[in-house]
């Protein structure tokens, strides 16, 4: 590190690095959301951002690698807030909304996300600055910040870079305009007998999944690839055996008992997991709170100067900001339920929501900032965290619900924990992020308030594109089994896995029908 980490940067936080910030934030949140409904995958954009950062300010001679640095805070908010449309669509497959309105949608994104920086800010010095953890994606972001910003290779290479990122943005382009011309299959499955039993295979065509398997990496790859054979070669075949469906084609065995019993073993697994890794985090949380305190105590009583490297956003205005967000938070949980049938329970809905909101985003903060941590925030258990989330909130909406009766009522208690659920989540998917953020900036002597401010910056920008984007898809393809589905023709329905498994586990929950519940 450098020795001069007390000194201001020559450059750092600018009004064309917050720009460029926003700008790329907004193409990369669009294609992340397009992605993740797709087949339930996004990925971190910090590197990628960082590269087109360094191609672009390399033509400003006062550029500085703490200013590409935070160019690629602001945009990382478009690999994590889009992990939101792993729950919204569950509200126009339940058919509670039709469109995706655009107050709801921001209102949770943007009330959530500033939460999660909030939360992990008091965490840092814990997890990031007294810690071994190795945060991979965190220090290759800043390695290639170094290398990008430290010679003429590193130009060249960053010129290269973004030429790359053009190029392959125009190849998938034109392949899946080609697809959906029909001039080549997008996808293709089979279904086959497997001894008393059935199971499948599929396969999908897609240059946006090859750049997203490049990114994640060969851990994710065999990781999935693992859970596949668990999935389809094992449980699939074995539980199609004993629970035959006379007169259904094997087709419609094999994905009806995926659909019903399979797909809750995995949800199963990935909340044990989640549970057990909240487990191991009340030391590293109380620890982190502890420095924190204890700095502003420094900074308050005895004038003690903290190094430029070590200031976060002060305590306190993160105590504030936090106490000053349940009222938005409030607001538009009030307004979800307005105009439904359980707005006479509103305020004690509110009120459990509002609570819920604050203590399970902050164990969801948590945990998602340790695990960026231990094996980098794309792989980091949101999908756990999603599950843990919204059955406890469906379990609580429930509990004041259960003296009203009725189809739409269900329905009404669904949507709720749905959306209260995605606010925790966008809680969750900011932290995971703003840790990994701040190693790299560690790495490259930047000032971590300076990048607690620039997320903020990418969660308000990411909130404003993420309803106009889910609400073109809404309309141009539809989401499989959404109510409004015949409204939509002529494109292939977008499968959204995550947002329907999560949305079958609230109507589980709630109506209490769970498998093995």
């Amino acid at each position: 590190m450098s020795s001069d980490a007390t000194a201001t940067p020559r450059s750092e936080f600018t009004t064309r690095g917050v720009l460029l910030g926003i700008a790329i934030t907004l193409v990369f949140t669009a294609a992340q959301v397009y992605l993740g409904l797709k087949v339930g995958l996004t990925f971190a954009t910090s590197i990628p951002a960082a590269v087109i950062s360094m191609a672009l300010l390399r033509a400003f001679q006062t550029a500085t690698i703490q200013e590409n640095n935070i160019v690629q805070t602001i945009a990382s908010a478009a690999g994590t807030l889009s992990s939101v449309i792993f729950v919204l669509p569950g509200l126009l497959m339940i058919g509670w909304w039709t469109h995706v309105p655009f107050l709801a949608t921001f209102g949770a994104c943007v009330v959530g996300g500033i939460l999660g920086v909030m939360y992990t800010i008091p965490l840092r010095r814990a997890l990031v600055t007294n810690s071994s953890l190795p945060y991979p994606e965190g220090v290759a972001a800043a390695e290639v910040l170094k290398v990008g910003t430290g010679s003429r290779a590193g130009a060249a290479e960053g010129q290269a870079g973004l030429v790359a990122v053009v190029a392959g943005t125009v190849a998938s382009a034109l392949f899946a305009a080609l697809a959906a011309a029909k001039v080549f299959a997008a996808e293709v499955a089979g279904y086959f007998k497997a001894g008393a039993g059935a199971t499948g295979l599929g396969a999908s065509s897609s240059l946006a999944l090859m750049g997203a398997g490049h990114l994640m990496g060969i851990t994710v790859g065999v990781a999935m690839f693992a859970g596949l054979a668990i999935a389809w070669a094992v449980l699939v075949p074995i539980m199609t055996s004993l629970h035959p469906m006379p007169g259904a084609s094997i087709a419609e065995h094999a994905t009806t008992i995926w659909r019903t019993e399979v797909r809750f073993i995995g949800a199963g697994v990935i909340g044990a997991a989640a549970i057990w890794t909240l487990g191991k985090l009340a030391l590293p949380i109380w620890s982190g709170l502890k420095s924190a305190f204890a700095a502003s105590k420094a900074r308050k009583v005895g004038g003690a100067v903290i190094p430029r490297t070590e200031q976060d956003v002060p305590i306190g205005i993160v105590g504030l900001v936090s106490l000053l967000l349940l009222a938005p938070a409030g607001w538009f949980l009030a307004h979800f339920l307005q105009g439904g049938p359980l707005v006479s329970l509103a305020a004690p809905l509110v009120a459990i929501g509002i609570g819920y909101v604050v203590i399970a985003g902050l164990l969801a903060a948590a945990v998602c900032g340790y695990m960026a941590g231990l094996i980098g925030s794309s792989n980091s258990p949101v999908s756990g965290i999603a599950i843990l989330t919204v059955l406890g909130a469906s379990l609580m909406v429930g509990v004041i619900g259960r003296g009203m009766i009725g189809p739409d009522i269900a329905k009404a208690l669904v949507a709720y924990a749905l959306y209260v659920t995605t606010v925790v989540l966008a809680v969750a998917v900011v932290a995971n992020d703003n840790l990994q953020d701040l190693k790299t900036g560690q790495l490259v002597d930047a000032t971590p308030w300076k990048q607690q401010v620039a997320l903020v910056i990418g969660v308000v920008a990411g909130a404003i594109v993420i309803p106009f984007v889910l609400e073109l898809l809404n309309r141009s393809n539809g989401f499989a089994g959404a109510a409004n589905l015949s409204t939509v023709a002529g494109a292939t329905p977008l499968n959204a896995p995550q947002a329907t498994l999560i949305s079958t586990l609230a109507k589980g929950a709630i109506g209490g029908d769970l498998p093995g519940g």
